[in-house]
């Protein structure tokens, strides 16, 4: 066998039928393959075919001092066993039985120093167990965060430093706390904000200092507003303005002529 043909280890070492413990039973009945499903290759996804073929053996391999092997199998292994896992090193381990667990055990991972666990829990949490992770020190997982949040724990986001957190929250924050953002710094904030207002409450945003926002304002105002945006230094809102503007005005003579 060359060496591009030659199955290694996670020690770098030849892999071998002959000494493997599972010849006699899979290996004969076809359960596994050399260079294809083996859990003895240094390759996560000829580990992966190992198990997703024989799941019943993953409980056996949640020891093993290959991190891969230990990821793949925790996730076709029996759930009760593993808890054992939530203080293994390897953050990958962490975050394969972070997707399994139940709600106990998900709520000692929410300070995970490896982030790719801590999303992964806050993709599963829900409700006041998501609190501790709206100050993470990671945007995304505030952001994950963000969106998974009942409406009313909402407010408490409403200041985040990131933009694209700040942007989630407005457009799901309740109606009632809504208004208390249009005076964000970031005008796509101010622009999510101004997509879920009335067009009665527009026009807090007419003399916003970003033409997308008055561009929003001019297209969806109620008529009332748009005599302050006919005048706008940009051309684009103006234009959008006088138009809508002279569309009512024709609408109301038409209706008065009646």
């Amino acid at each position: 066998m060359s060496g591009l043909d030659q199955a290694l280890d996670w020690l770098g070492d030849p892999v071998s039928c002959e000494t493997c413990p599972h010849r006699a039973d899979l290996l004969a009945a076809g359960r596994c393959k050399p260079l294809s499903a083996c859990v003895h290759d240094r390759y996560a996804k000829r580990i992966d075919r190992f198990f997703s073929i024989n799941p019943d053996l993953a409980g056996c391999y949640l020891d093993h001092p290959f991190f891969e092997v230990r990821a793949v199998a925790a996730r076709s292994a029996n759930i009760f066993l593993l808890p054992r896992l939530i203080d293994d090193p390897d953050p990958e381990v962490r975050w394969a039985v972070a997707l399994r667990l139940p709600r106990r055990y998900l709520l000692r991972l929410r300070a995970d120093p490896d982030r790719k666990v801590r999303v992964a829990v806050a993709s599963r949490l829900q409700g006041v167990d998501l609190a501790p992770l709206m100050n993470d020190s990671d945007y995304y997982i505030r952001l994950v965060t963000a969106r998974r949040l009942p409406d009313e724990m909402l407010p408490v986001m409403m200041h985040d430093p990131e933009m694209e957190v700040r942007i989630e929250v407005a457009s799901r924050i309740g109606e009632d706390w809504l208004p208390s953002m249009v005076f964000d710094e970031e005008p796509m904030v101010r622009l999510a904000v101004a997509e879920r207002l009335r067009p009665d409450q527009l026009p807090i945003l007419a003399d916003d200092p970003d033409w997308r926002v008055r561009y929003y304002v001019a297209e969806h105002a109620i008529p009332s507003c748009l005599s302050r945006l006919v005048d706008d230094p940009e051309e684009e809102v103006r234009v959008l303005a006088r138009s809508r503007l002279d569309h009512f005005l024709d609408g109301f003579l038409e209706r008065k002529g009646d």
